[in-house]
């Protein structure tokens, strides 16, 4: 569970960068440690324990990615992807090596604090609770079952494995790959047309009730991202 006033951890070389997202966590009641190396972040990520880690790719003493591996290897924390480097690619890596979402430089603070709340609340429903619940949707992870604005919902078996998936992961955006690996394993991760077939059936079950509602995104050329609510507020 979340502190009342969450930490950040910010890992980013860049001195205006560093004082913007200062000025801007501290006066939406985040507390905020700053560091500008890899290593300084890694260490201030042992020894604090934070919340959510903001984090540049491009370091002076390492390239992000491999400090993301590092971060990866021992810690969970909601960790958000803040640099100038915007190829489908690194992207793509970022995303696949454990980031939760990705934002590309220069990014609206709007946006931005958006995202953090809804990168903290996936963390909070990492606990062990049987019975997820936000928005119109419950889940029901003992007995399998799916309610929508309190009315159940028949999902197939894949549906309802893809739609946990999703609800676990509310708010970080998932690759192509990484669904159909998890969803129907690594011989299948190149079956984009498959996947976009079940997001399809998925999406209309679930907002066949709802009309105007959108729980499940589309990120181009790189996934999908489930929401509870706009990330942009």
């Amino acid at each position: 569970m979340t502190s009342p006033n969450p930490e950040i951890l910010v890992i980013d070389d860049e001195l205006q960068i560093r004082k913007l997202l200062q000025i801007t966590l501290q006066s939406h009641d985040f507390s905020v440690i700053l560091t500008n190396t890899s290593a300084e972040g890694l260490a201030a990520a042992a020894n604090n324990n934070p919340d959510l880690i903001l984090l540049d790719l491009g370091l002076p003493d390492e390239n992000g990615h491999e400090t993301l591996r590092k971060l990866r290897e021992w810690s969970k924390v909601p960790l958000i992807i803040l640099t100038v480097q915007s190829r489908e690619e690194d992207i793509i890596r970022a995303l696949d090596n454990g980031a939760n979402d990705y934002l590309v430089k220069p990014f609206r603070t709007g946006e931005l604090l958006a995202r953090i709340r809804s990168a903290l609340r996936g963390s909070e429903r990492e606990e062990n609770n049987p019975v997820i619940k936000f928005s119109e949707i419950e889940l029901d992870l003992t007995n399998r079952t799916v309610k929508v604005n309190d009315e159940l919902v028949q999902l197939t078996q894949t549906q309802y494995a893809l739609l946990v998936l999703f609800v676990k992961n509310e708010g970080k955006v998932l690759t192509h790959q990484y669904i159909l690996r998890q969803i129907w394993g690594e011989e299948f991760i190149n079956q984009l047309q498959y996947l976009r077939v079940f997001v399809a059936q998925l999406r209309k079950r679930l907002e066949q009730n709802n009309s105007g509602v959108i729980y499940i995104t589309t990120v181009s050329g790189v996934g999908y991202r489930f929401v509870c609510k706009p990330l942009e507020e």
